[in-house]
């Protein structure tokens, strides 16, 4: 085990606000370590000093001889024209075979690497700089939220990736669950000081609570003693014979401290509006295309969302996820075909725009006071205000001098303030810290109204998700499993992927193109898959009523027969499931 970084007695301050004080920690060559702590704790500043792109206060940094650091780079390295494989040479200077063998492991291949690298989205842009990164041969990572705005799939392959890599990372991200998949250590920087782990993040937060609370049950033991001693010395120190007592009492008393514990940082404390529940569908979408004029994204669109559930919207980065929500809300018209939104539906939307457009000019209180439901108090206004952390004199700033986060807290708050017994809800994470979108998801899943919601964050979603639509190579279907499921299977066909490389060198040529299905055929299949996923859903209906029906049955004879039944709708059901599965990898063909 060697030392790659030494960080000794860190000092870096910006005004009045501290970063770092006199911190300390090393990094070794034998592990990953997830950067830990709360939004502008001074994480990313510390990263740019180990860059040696900022100089600290006091202090040093000591870099090992060898190491050999690597950096993902969030501006954009690439020259006009330039294809993937062209970058990945220039910068690297290692040969095409060996450039394609790397961007293999991020399945980039074919057009996305042999075509201009410009206009691949940016995840896929991402992952041409991850390859670019590992063509270094780097011993040390340093990722400073490398999950941001990165679709599903492209998450898991850096997962996948990451747990095999046999290097050191340095892990900056607030997404918990890729730090727990991918870190066996946790760096946590609050309050100017560092604290090394040797656990992953999970293990560190319990650990962090069972210390504050140690420190509660010992201050408490000290203010017991503390008052006994206050007693006994105002009771005896005025008596000759007890005088002495009282003196040694009062020495024991000077003696005693209470342990300065850390408050918290404040969190947001959410709560969704209170509706009634609603039954039936809240929207159904019949044979609906979605998209552009020049352009569709997807069509033959047939799913329908119950009141009630908690619908995520999923799918990779630029399959169509958010052009769907927008023309659900109606932002955007629809191509072909309708949607139709049940009685009595009161939508509020949450997406990126909607924040970027705020007055410029309006006071955060004058905002949530124009935004709130008639009637609503001007005390449950600054109380929810306050809750999303505008508290005192922050009610009375200007939206023009709020941060993104700042921004969005408030758009959140602005719904949450109304009557909506429907959210829409694009990315409601980004900008927000992880307290606040752990909040956030506690305070969905006790919202008796309807949410349809995208997100990147797979904790969020795996709290959050009742029910799960695929948004994928021009289709939008309703899933039939559940969000931890439709993850099984996305894993599985990264594990698939893996296996299936060839050992070989990949000679960076062009992939073969894909069968396509001509219109008609394609058209046929996706009608079928509606079908059999309505199969589906009503099949797992009558398997759960057979199943309480068993649990309830008293008779032998009608538990046989009730057994028989069950059995017999539970094949139906697996074929049905089965044939969802062909049909999909009928049409991703």
């Amino acid at each position: 085990m060697a030392v790659l970084l030494d960080i000794k007695n860190a000092s870096k301050r910006y005004g009045d606000q501290i970063l770092l004080d006199e911190a300390s920690a090393t990094v070794t060559d034998d592990g990953k370590v997830g950067f830990v702590g709360r939004n502008g704790a001074g994480k990313s500043t510390l990263l740019r000093v180990i860059l040696g792109e900022e100089e600290l206060d006091g202090g040093e940094v000591i870099h090992h001889p060898r190491l050999r650091l690597g950096y993902l780079r969030q501006h954009d390295p690439f020259l006009p024209d330039e294809s993937a494989l062209d970058f990945l040479m220039r910068d690297s200077s290692q040969p095409d075979w060996k450039c394609g063998e790397v961007a293999g492991q991020f399945e980039l291949k074919g057009n996305y690497l042999h075509g201009p690298v410009r206009e691949l989205s940016g995840g896929w842009q991402t992952r041409v700089k991850l390859t670019a990164l590992l063509l270094h041969e780097p011993n040390l990572l340093l990722l400073d939220e490398p999950t941001n705005f990165l679709d599903l799939r492209t998450q898991m392959l850096l997962e996948h990736f990451l747990r095999t890599f046999q290097e050191a990372c340095l892990i900056v991200s607030h997404d918990r669950g890729f730090l727990t998949a991918t870190c066996d250590r946790t760096l946590d920087l609050s309050r100017g000081k560092l604290t090394t782990y040797p656990g992953k993040i999970d293990a560190f937060l319990d650990h962090q609570r069972e210390q504050r609370e140690h420190l509660q049950r010992v201050n408490a033991a000290t203010l017991t003693k503390k008052r006994q001693l206050e007693r006994f010395i105002a009771k005896n120190r005025a008596k000759a014979s007890t005088a002495s007592q009282a003196r040694s009492k009062a020495k024991q008393l000077e003696r005693l401290e209470i342990e300065e514990i850390a408050s918290d940082a404040p969190t947001a404390a959410i709560r969704c509006p209170e509706v009634s529940p609603r039954q039936g569908p809240a929207v159904r979408c019949t044979d609906l295309a979605i998209g552009y004029p020049d352009h569709t994204v997807a069509e033959d669109v047939v799913v329908e969302i119950d009141h009630g559930l908690r619908v995520a919207i999923v799918g990779d980065n630029g399959q169509g996820k958010t052009t769907f929500l927008r023309t659900l809300v109606g932002s955007l018209e629809p191509v072909a075909g309708r949607f139709k939104w049940g009685y009595g539906c009161e939508i509020g939307t949450y997406a990126q725009h909607v924040y970027t457009t705020l007055p410029e000019d309006e006071t955060v209180l004058g905002y949530l006071e124009r935004v709130s439901a008639l009637g609503t108090k001007t005390q449950r206004i600054l109380d929810l205000a306050g809750a999303m952390l505008f508290r005192g004199q922050a009610t009375e700033k200007k939206i023009r001098v709020l941060s993104g986060g700042e921004r969005a807290r408030l758009c959140l708050a602005g719904l949450l303030l109304g009557d909506f017994n429907v959210l829409v809800l694009d990315e409601p994470g980004n900008h927000l810290d992880v307290e606040t979108v752990e909040a956030l998801a506690a305070a969905l899943q006790d919202y008796a109204g309807t949410v349809i919601f995208t997100s990147h964050d797979r904790s969020f979603v795996e709290a959050v998700a009742s029910s799960v639509i695929e948004v994928a190579a021009g289709r939008v279907v309703q899933y039939p499993g559940s969000y931890r499921q439709y993850l099984e299977r996305m894993n599985a066909e990264i594990d698939a992927a893996e296996v299936s490389r060839p050992a070989a060198r990949a000679s960076g040529g062009p992939a073969p193109k894909r069968r396509q299905t001509d219109a008609n055929t394609d058209r046929r299949l996706r009608k079928e898959l509606a079908a059999v996923e309505k199969t589906v859903a009503r099949l797992d209906g009558e398997k759960r009523q057979f199943n309480e029906q068993l649990l309830a049955v008293t008779n032998a004879e009608d538990a046989v027969k009730l057994h028989a039944e069950l059995t017999a709708i539970t094949d139906q059901l697996a074929a049905a499931e089965d044939r969802w599965l062909e049909l999909q990898e009928m049409l991703a063909d």
